[in-house]
C-alpha cells in the first residue's frame, strides 16, 4: 500500500478519535499526519524512518506551539450571565434563615435562571424582610440583611 495513503488514513483516524474525545491533543498528531500524507504525494521517494522523524518533529511542534499559546480563561461564569453580576441583588426572603438553618431569598426578576434559590447567612433573617446577596457558593446564595439608603 502506498505511504501516502497510510498517512491519510492515520491521520483521519486520529481526527476522528480527537472528535470523539475532544481533548484537543489528538488534533495536533491527526494534522501532521495529513501533512505527512501531502508531503508524501508530493514526494514519493522519503525514506520511512525520516517520514517518521518528521511526524515525530511536526506533531512536537504543532503540540507545543498550541500548548504554548492556548490561554485558558477559567472564570467559572454562567451562561449569559457576568462575572459577579449576582452580587449586590436584593431579593425578598421568603423561609426563614441564619447561621444554623438554610432559608429561601425570592427574586422579582430570576437570578441565573430562577427566581429562588437556598439562602444561607451569619445573621437571623426573618420572612419579609428584604437580604442582598454577598457571595455565591456552590447553589445557595451567601446573603446579609438589605440597608436601605
Amino acid at each position: 500500500m502506498d505511504a501516502m495513503w497510510l498517512w491519510g488514513a492515520l491521520g483521519l483516524a486520529l481526527l476522528a478519535a480527537e472528535m470523539a474525545t475532544g481533548t484537543i491533543y489528538i488534533l495536533w498528531f491527526g494534522m501532521s499526519a495529513l501533512c505527512m500524507a501531502i508531503l508524501v504525494w508530493i514526494k514519493p521517494d522519503i525514506h520511512y524512518g525520516i517520514q517518521l522523524a518528521l511526524f515525530a518533529i511536526l506533531s512536537v511542534t504543532a503540540l507545543a506551539i498550541w500548548k504554548f499559546n492556548y490561554k485558558k480563561n477559567e472564570t467559572h461564569s454562567r451562561v449569559g450571565q457576568a462575572q459577579g453580576e449576582e452580587i449586590g441583588r436584593v431579593g425578598l426572603i421568603v423561609q426563614a434563615c441564619g447561621p444554623t438553618q438554610n432559608g429561601l431569598i425570592q427574586f422579582t426578576q430570576g437570578l441565573m435562571g430562577s427566581r429562588e434559590w437556598t439562602a444561607v447567612s451569619n445573621e437571623v433573617l426573618e420572612v419579609g424582610q428584604q437580604a442582598q446577596v454577598i457571595a455565591v457558593e456552590g447553589n445557595t446564595l451567601r446573603v446579609s440583611a438589605h440597608v436601605s439608603a
